[in-house]
């Protein structure tokens, strides 16, 4: 427990006072040896001393700002630690028909949206961190288990997007949210995009190093656009077969050649992205450790709560006192 306003503690011995002084009204009589032992009144007049008691320790821990102090327990389950890396370029404001939306229609960015907030909500012992990338990488949201920050972070990436993509320092900003990530646990990153990237050759060997550096499964979650190229096709041999030609037939290669726990899908609605997510949380249930944060919680609130029960019932016993004395009045009248 803690206090935020200790110095209230001192008045605590006031919480005696009821117990030697009574909280009841007394008469003098000249003798009760002749009368049997009450145990009755024995009874309430120990229970309400003891409730002027609590009522006075009540209002003084409320005062001293009594609470629970946050707690940190380390939990067990299945899950990850995952880096969703999302596409924020212009062409993800398009449907997968290549169009801008209208009517029931959604972007590829909301349908992406829509589908990792499902996600993130189901994955219960997950951790998760955020990161976007168009023209230049965007740190959202660093690993963390508060759901509710990764949900807003997710809300946002259907905003309006710039013209360029620029994968390769998005992955570079994950794989150094991963490194600050300490809590042990798998790690994977989700890339989500629409694959129109290519990767210069001097980035390439950076993320080769950094991929090697660590145990980190990739996702790449392929946004294709009606009528564009698949990423698993092989061009006609007459055909260029180069990065600026076939971006996303390249950026697949240069994953596969990681040598690190690839897999690739190619979803060309929302229905097949909602089936690609459902099959990375199947391969992401390793064994976990979790931190669950219990933040501080204020119990001064409890404590007037059973201030004013303690205060109800002596005031309920005096009223009943001054009937009981009304009527013995009107007896001896």
């Amino acid at each position: 427990m803690i206090f935020t306003n200790p110095l209230g503690l001192y008045l605590l011995p006031l919480m005696l006072v009821p117990l030697f002084l009574g909280t009841q009204q007394q008469d003098g009589y000249p003798s009760l040896a002749a009368l049997p032992a009450d145990r009755l009144s024995q009874v309430v007049t120990w229970a309400l001393r003891l409730a002027g008691a609590v009522a006075i320790g009540g209002l003084i821990l409320g005062l001293s700002g009594i609470a629970l102090r946050e707690r940190k327990i380390e939990r067990f389950g299945q899950g990850a630690h995952i880096v969703l890396l999302i596409d924020r370029s212009a062409s993800m404001n398009d449907t997968f028909a290549g169009r801008q939306p209208s009517g029931a229609e959604e972007s590829k960015s909301f349908a992406a949206k829509r589908l990792l907030k499902d996600f993130v909500v189901k994955r219960k012992h997950d951790r998760f961190g955020v990161a976007a990338f168009s023209t230049a990488p965007i740190h959202v949201v660093p690993i963390t288990d508060h759901k509710e920050i990764v949900l807003n972070a997710i809300d946002a990436i259907d905003r309006p997007g710039l013209a360029f993509t620029d994968v390769g320092r998005g992955l570079g900003m994950s794989l150094s949210m991963i490194d600050e990530d300490v809590l042990p646990g798998s790690r994977a990153i989700v890339l989500v995009s629409d694959g129109v990237a290519v990767i210069g050759r001097r980035v390439q060997e950076a993320l080769r190093t950094d991929f090697a550096r660590r145990p980190v499964h990739l996702y790449f979650l392929y946004l294709r656009t009606e009528g564009s190229n698949s990423m698993f096709a092989t061009p006609p041999p007459d055909a260029e077969d180069t990065p600026q030609a076939l971006p996303e037939r390249h950026l697949n290669k240069f994953f596969e050649s990681l040598r690190i726990p690839y897999r690739a899908y190619e979803a060309e609605n929302a229905e097949a992205v909602k089936a690609a997510i459902d099959d990375i949380g199947k391969l992401e249930q390793t064994p976990i450790v979790y931190t669950e944060r219990i933040p501080q919680y204020d119990l001064s609130r409890w404590a007037y709560a059973l201030a004013a029960l303690a205060i109800a019932l002596l005031l309920a016993a005096k009223v009943c006192s001054r009937t009981l004395r009304s009527i013995a009045g009107g007896v001896h009248a």
